[in-house]
């Protein structure tokens, strides 16, 4: 397995200072998420033009590759033309990730909106997530649904990804997202996505009076290395990315802490 971390944990940063801190840490890739304090990474002028070929020779110089370019795309609304506005953002971060050489843009089903139910919202869903991945088959990039939300679970993962019915549709499963959001004993997923699983996301947690919170690896309570084994029993090789969520949660350890940390952790287990 290759090892990589999301820029959750350093959203306002350059790219240039995100490569500095993944080689210096010992990565072999980046998961690109947020940089500059933008989401939409197409529209940086570090991936416009002349700089976006620069962009990707320092990358590719420093020994990395881009593990998975995250959107923010997600397909629950029961308003069509909603989803609609998130497929022509996940193919605009498409067409990024391939001039990355990236393989995979992750994107969410997410919440059960008021007014829908769970078979309405897994509908709507499955359309978003086929259509995008129809949009993006020409230029090679697969679409690859979050366990996350209402839809945490693997096995609702996998009902939408079989009801999409695309070939370059796959999961990206978050152990965490599962047991917190799904009650899923994280133990015993990893085999249910089969050829699916493409990208894994991967931190510790820690109860905080019966709240389950992010904590540096190797200090929580999360089966960590339960998880990994798991993983390599069932033949995965992709990468296993760190997600340090500092965006969302300011009051995490610095990630010149935490992703070194996380790269020293997985090297040993």
């Amino acid at each position: 397995m290759k090892v990589s971390f999301s820029t959750l944990a350093c959203p306002t940063r350059t790219l240039s200072q995100v490569v500095e801190i993944a080689v210096s840490s010992g990565y072999d890739g980046v998961e690109l998420r947020f940089l500059e304090g933008e989401d939409s990474l197409w529209k940086l002028g570090a991936f416009q033009g002349a700089a976006l070929a620069e962009a990707k020779r320092t990358i590719s110089d420093n020994g990395l590759s881009v593990a998975c370019v995250g959107t923010s795309c997600r397909f629950h609304s029961p308003d069509r033309s909603d989803r609609e506005r998130w497929v022509e953002e996940g193919k605009r971060m498409a067409e990024l990730a391939a001039a990355l050489e990236s393989p995979g843009i992750r994107v969410f089903g997410d919440k059960i909106q008021p007014g829908a139910d769970r078979d309405s919202t897994r509908d709507s869903i499955a359309e978003g997530v086929r259509c995008l991945a129809e949009e993006t088959k020409e230029n090679g990039v697969e679409v690859w649904l979050e366990t996350h939300g209402d839809f945490a679970t693997s096995m609702e993962s996998m009902r939408i990804i079989e009801q999409a019915d695309c070939s370059n549709v796959g999961a990206v499963w978050d152990p965490a997202n599962c047991f917190i959001d799904g009650e899923e004993d994280p133990r015993e997923a990893a085999s249910a996505f089969g050829t699916a699983l493409r990208h894994v996301h991967l931190k510790d947690l820690k109860s905080n009076n019966g709240v389950w919170e992010p904590a540096l690896t190797g200090s929580g309570k999360f089966p960590l290395r339960e998880i990994v084994a798991k993983l390599k029993a069932v033949g995965y090789e992709r990468f296993v990315s760190f997600e340090w969520e500092k965006n969302w949660r300011p009051e995490l350890a610095e990630p010149e802490v935490a992703i070194p940390q996380f790269a020293q952790w997985f090297r040993q287990n």
